[in-house]
C-alpha cells in the first residue's frame, strides 16, 4: 500500500502530453462518469457542478451513473477510456480506501487514473437515535465504556467510509462498538431513525435534513473544524476524543497519460465552477466546504488518505 503513496507521489512523470491529445480542447461533450447510484452524495455533487463546467468548457458535459463493485465498474471504464479528457470520475473517499481492502481491482489507482481536482469536503454527522439517553459525545463515551460491546454502529458497508469513521471513533476514545454494515449508507441511516441500530457517522449531505426534523439527534462532526451547515454543533475533537478527524471528500480524476495541459485546463474551470455562487451556496448549504485547487493538490491529498485509510484498516483488521 505505502508502495503505491508513494507511486502516487511521483505521479508528476505521467503527467506529460498524451500523444493523441487534441490541440484544442474541448472539441466535443465531456462525460462525468459516477460509479455510484443516482440521488447518492457523489451523484448529487457531480450533477450540481456540471452545469457550471460545461458552462467554462464551452460544452455541455453530462453525468453518467456505472454503478457496481464498490464504484470499480465505473473507475475501471474512464481508466481505460482514451487520456483525451472527455471521460472522467467523480470519486468520493472510498477511492483512497479500496486499495487496501481490495487485492484484484480491475484497474492501477495509482496509474490509470490521475488526479485532476478535489471538488467538495464533508464531515459525517455523529447521529444517534432519539431514544438513546447520551446527549453529546462525552456521554456517549462514558456510555459506551460502561457497556463494552452493548452499542452497534451502522455503516455503508465494511471499509466503508463510515465504517472507518467508527472504527477511528472506537480506537481513539477507548470504547468498543459492534460494526452492522448495510449495503449501502441510505438503508443504514433509515434503520437508525427507525431504531433498529443505535447510532452511525452519516454523511452531513444525506443525514443532516433528518437531524432538522428531529428523526435523528446529532452529537458532532468529524472535520477539524465546525460545519457551516450546522454551526451549533461540536467537532468531536472538541467534544472531548482528542485527535479525531475524519471527512468525506468528492473529487475528480482523468485517464493516466492525459495531457498536462488538459488536465489544467479541467482543473482550473471545475475551480469556477464550485465557486459560482449558486453552486457554493448550495455546497455550503448542505453542510459540505466547497473546494477546488490544482492536480498536484489534490494528488497530495489522496497520497495522504490512502496513507491514513490503510492505517485504520490495519489497525482495526478490517478485511472485506
Amino acid at each position: 500500500m505505502y508502495k503505491a503513496v508513494a507511486a502516487l507521489a511521483a505521479l508528476p512523470g505521467l503527467l506529460a502530453p498524451a500523444a493523441q491529445a487534441q490541440s484544442v480542447y474541448p472539441a466535443k461533450p465531456v462525460r462525468l462518469v459516477v460509479g455510484q447510484a443516482p440521488g447518492g452524495a457523489t451523484d448529487v455533487v457531480a450533477r450540481l457542478v456540471a452545469p457550471k463546467l460545461g458552462e467554462h468548457l464551452g460544452q455541455s458535459v453530462v453525468v453518467e451513473n456505472r454503478t457496481g463493485a464498490a464504484g470499480s465498474i465505473g473507475a475501471a471504464f474512464v481508466a481505460k477510456s482514451a487520456p483525451d479528457g472527455y471521460n472522467l470520475l467523480v470519486v468520493s473517499s472510498s477511492y483512497a480506501i479500496n486499495p487496501s481492502l481490495y487485492t484484484d481491482l480491475p484497474f492501477d489507482p495509482v496509474k490509470d487514473l490521475v488526479p485532476v481536482s478535489l471538488l467538495a469536503e464533508a464531515p459525517f454527522l455523529l447521529v444517534v437515535h432519539p431514544s438513546l439517553p447520551a446527549k453529546s459525545v462525552k456521554e456517549l463515551v462514558s456510555f459506551a465504556r460502561a457497556r463494552p460491546g452493548a452499542l452497534d454502529f451502522a455503516s455503508g458497508g465494511t471499509g466503508s467510509s463510515g465504517h472507518l469513521a467508527g472504527e477511528l471513533f472506537q480506537y481513539l476514545a477507548g470504547i468498543r462498538m459492534v460494526h452492522v454494515p448495510y449495503k449501502g449508507a441510505g438503508p443504514a441511516l433509515v434503520d437508525v431513525m427507525a431504531g433498529q441500530v443505535h447510532l452511525t457517522f452519516g454523511s452531513v449531505l444525506s443525514s443532516l435534513g433528518h437531524v432538522r426534523n428531529g428523526r435523528l439527534r446529532a452529537l458532532g462532526v468529524t472535520s477539524a473544524k465546525r460545519s457551516s451547515g450546522a454551526p451549533d454543533l461540536p467537532t468531536i475533537a472538541e467534544a472531548g476524543v482528542t485527535g479525531y478527524q475524519r471527512t468525506t471528500w468528492y473529487g475528480l480524476l482523468a485517464p493516466g497519460g492525459t495531457a498536462a495541459p488538459v488536465l489544467t485546463r479541467l482543473a482550473g474551470d471545475m475551480k469556477k465552477a464550485v465557486e459560482a455562487p449558486e453552486v457554493r451556496n448550495r455546497i455550503l448549504a448542505d453542510g459540505a466546504e466547497p473546494e477546488g485547487g490544482t492536480p498536484e493538490q489534490f494528488r497530495a491529498h489522496l497520497a495522504s488518505e490512502m496513507k491514513r485509510a490503510e492505517e485504520i484498516i490495519r489497525r482495526a483488521g478490517v478485511k472485506r
